[in-house]
């Protein structure tokens, strides 16, 4: 296996995946300033929610996150370019792990999944062709490197359509309707569309379709027979999301995964003609350091066992959403609902209604429906009222739909938000028992 890992194949793939991984954050990077993004999600707020224990990740005040999110541009450019790469890429996973870590009113999977990638890219000899590094003298060329890099990619994409495709399997997506709500719920397309969309067998195919493309994907990209349909087959797919769903660079950047299923020398040949061959012996190898291998094997068997731990955790994850992110539990259902908060003055028992939408952008207060938010919203609530010297209970009165099921509690009316510490690797207790009859 090590041999395997260690053999020494063409780096074409690496370099073709950098500048496609650079544009993408260029778009992300620019294109969440000019659509408004970060003026909805980190600008206007008055508070965000960060996610639990990262509470001192905070907004830069006034413009700071534009000039953030332009710094975090430049540096997408730099990697694109192979400009300093190593430099660019660890800078732009600081930014992109510190947007990540700031607000959660707009989660996105494919945010956690750039996030890992990033992460990967630090440690990637991926500037050695077709770079300013290498123009600029900064750095030798390099046309090889080791197959461990390649198949590290191939890896993680295979856990997040192995997790994607067993997630599906539960009535509200087998009968149609998640699809049926997800398509219905387009308001802003074509009626010719919405009329399609509202088709019985419209939604029933993209349901048992999905699961067909999430579950077989990975094995017809990996024989070469079916790879060039698998690509036909995930260019349509990725396409047809992203022109129904909006979900920005997420279907590119999945696309972009296939070139490491292709062998090196077809990358080299169709996208880097002037590249030299790289003159490479039956049985050679290159050195891997020892501990990178074996960190990013750990790394590896945490993003198997991060998607298993809703299983241990009492209660349906699609009632509690615990254990909910990081699991590739993409495009599954959707939640809906509201809460309010009541806090109560512990020295003279007085009661009073706390008012969200003083405080919280709509959206923000549309997001109060999964179990942190609301937590934390009870610990901004207790904060707030300290600084005035009050020490207060903080009750909430949250009701939550699945699916566009009839509403049902959510949080126990009678216990103190404030009071209780969050269980981040467990259940939280005053989470209701499920309505959806499969806990």
């Amino acid at each position: 296996m090590f041999k395997k890992l260690s053999s020494t194949i063409d780096n074409a793939p690496l370099i073709l995946f950098r500048i496609i991984f650079g544009l993408l954050f260029v778009c992300e990077s620019f294109g969440a300033i000019f659509t408004g993004w970060v003026r909805e999600n980190l600008v206007e707020p008055q508070l965000t929610f960060s996610h639990i224990y990262m509470e001192w990740l905070q907004p830069l005040p006034g413009n700071g996150m534009y000039y953030y999110f332009v710094l975090m541009g430049l540096a997408s450019i730099g990697v694109m370019l192979g400009y300093r790469y190593r430099l660019s890429i660890i800078l732009l996973t600081l930014l992109w792990a510190g947007c990540y870590y700031m607000q959660k009113t707009s989660y996105n999977n494919h945010y956690y999944l750039m996030l890992i990638i990033c992460f990967f890219m630090c440690f990637m000899p991926a500037n050695r062709y077709a770079s300013l590094d290498v123009k600029l003298g900064r750095i030798p060329q390099k046309l090889t490197m080791p197959a461990a890099y390649s198949y590290l990619f191939i890896i993680q994409i295979t856990l997040l359509y192995f997790f994607a495709t067993v997630a599906k399997f539960y009535p509200d997506w087998l009968d149609g309707t998640f699809s049926k709500n997800l398509y219905g719920g387009l308001h802003n397309s074509p009626e010719f569309f919405k009329n399609i969309f509202a088709q019985p067998w419209f939604y029933m195919s993209i349901t048992y379709l999905g699961i067909l493309f999430d579950g077989l994907i990975i094995p017809l990209l990996c024989w070469k027979k079916t790879r060039n349909f698998a690509v036909i087959i995930s260019l349509v797919f990725h396409l047809f999301n992203s022109a129904t769903l909006h979900i920005g660079v997420f279907p590119y950047f999945a696309l972009s995964f296939a070139l490491f299923f292709y062998s090196p020398e077809t990358i080299r040949k169709v996208f880097f003609k002037r590249k030299p061959i790289a003159v490479i012996e039956e049985g050679q190898t290159e050195k891997i350091p020892t501990g990178l291998l074996s960190f990013f094997a750990v790394f590896l068997f945490i993003q198997l066992l991060l998607p298993l731990r809703h299983w241990v955790i009492p209660g349906d994850v699609l009632w509690t959403d615990e254990g909910h992110r990081l699991s590739w539990r993409m495009m599954l259902r959707q939640r809906g609902g509201y809460t309010n908060y009541t806090v109560e003055d512990k020295a003279t028992n007085e009661r009073w209604s706390y008012d969200l939408e003083a405080k919280l952008m709509r959206k923000q207060n549309a997001r109060l429906t999964s179990p942190d938010m609301i937590w934390q919203m009870a610990q901004y609530i207790k904060k707030e009222y300290a600084k005035q010297g009050r020490d207060v209970r903080v009750y909430a009165d949250s009701w939550v739909s699945i699916n566009q099921r009839p509403y049902s509690i959510f949080v126990d009316p009678g216990v103190d938000l404030a009071a209780v510490k969050w269980n981040y690797f467990g259940h939280n207790e005053w989470i209701t028992v499920s309505p959806l009859g499969s806990d």
